[in-house]
């Protein structure tokens, strides 16, 4: 029985869209060969963990970074989780990203504020931000690191300072306490160093108020000689000349071998290496 055209034409249209059809089977075929395994699929979470420290031992951190945030996954709810979240924030705060390692150490602060590495998680906090403010590298090298911007130093002092207080007993806390020092004299610096700013471009009246500051506020600290100098000496340029001598008897009791006796000499001072405070 001869074949109808119409039934021919509808056999040769299908052709086409059935090699079509196969055609992109075969493409999704081999996109799928082509996509990388997880060798890590199979892996338990202490294999992982094991994995990562090693990575991590051998300095190779962006392979430890990826197996510790694989591990947190993995591992959700048990401590491995969080041992895994800490790591991590170390690897980052390691690999020079502290913005991402302050973000893990806030949300592992914030959901397990009864957690038994809380302690190291303040510690860690605190040191990333003393070292992104304070450049110990750059300190070292007797940068003048009180010249630089201070929320850093703030910040890190809040993370130390509950550290302290929350855990004492912490094998962190004297460390802490060492570094909270330095940053008080780090913050001290700052404000003598705006002080000596403004001085010596005659703005004698912020220059006092600032010096005045530094004076109220960290009275312990190295900076408050020139702070006290000062205020002498801007008191001296606002023709203050009993509130000058005031503050000159205050300089002469606590400071009486004081190198700050003029105008000139403000400044002069070598700025001290973080490890010198300690």
């Amino acid at each position: 029985m001869p074949v109808r055209p119409t039934a021919v034409r509808g056999a040769r249209a299908a052709r086409p869209q059935a090699f079509g059809t196969a055609a992109l089977l075969a493409l999704l075929l081999a996109a799928c060969s082509n996509t990388p395994k997880d060798q890590t699929a199979n892996w338990t979470p202490e294999r992982l963990y094991t994995e990562a420290k090693e990575e991590m031992s051998a300095g190779n951190y962006e392979r430890a970074g990826t197996l510790f945030e694989r591990l947190e996954g993995r591992a959700t709810g048990t401590l491995l989780s969080q041992q895994a979240q800490l790591e991590r924030a170390y690897v980052m705060y390691r690999t020079n990203e502290k913005a991402q390692a302050l973000s893990i150490l806030e949300r592992f602060i914030k959901l397990h504020p009864t957690s038994p590495a809380l302690d190291y998680a303040l510690y860690l906090q605190g040191l990333v931000n003393f070292n992104d403010n304070l450049g110990l590298l750059g300190s070292l090298s007797r940068q003048d690191l009180s010249e630089r911007d201070q929320q850093a130093s703030r910040d890190s002092y809040q993370s130390f300072k509950q550290l302290v207080e929350q855990f004492p007993q912490s094998r962190y806390a004297s460390d802490a306490q060492l570094r909270m020092n330095y940053i008080v004299n780090s913050l001290a610096a700052y404000e003598v160093h705006v002080a000596r700013y403004y001085f010596r471009r005659g703005a004698y009246v912020a220059s006092l108020n600032r010096a005045q500051a530094a004076v109220q506020d960290y009275q312990q600290s190295p900076s408050a000689e020139e702070a006290l100098a000062i205020m002498v000496q801007s008191y001296d340029r606002l023709g203050m000349k009993d509130l000058r001598d005031d503050a000159q008897r205050v300089l002469d009791k606590n400071f009486p071998n004081s190198g700050y006796r003029s105008a000139s000499s403000l400044g002069r001072s070598a700025p001290r290496a973080w490890w010198q405070f300690w």
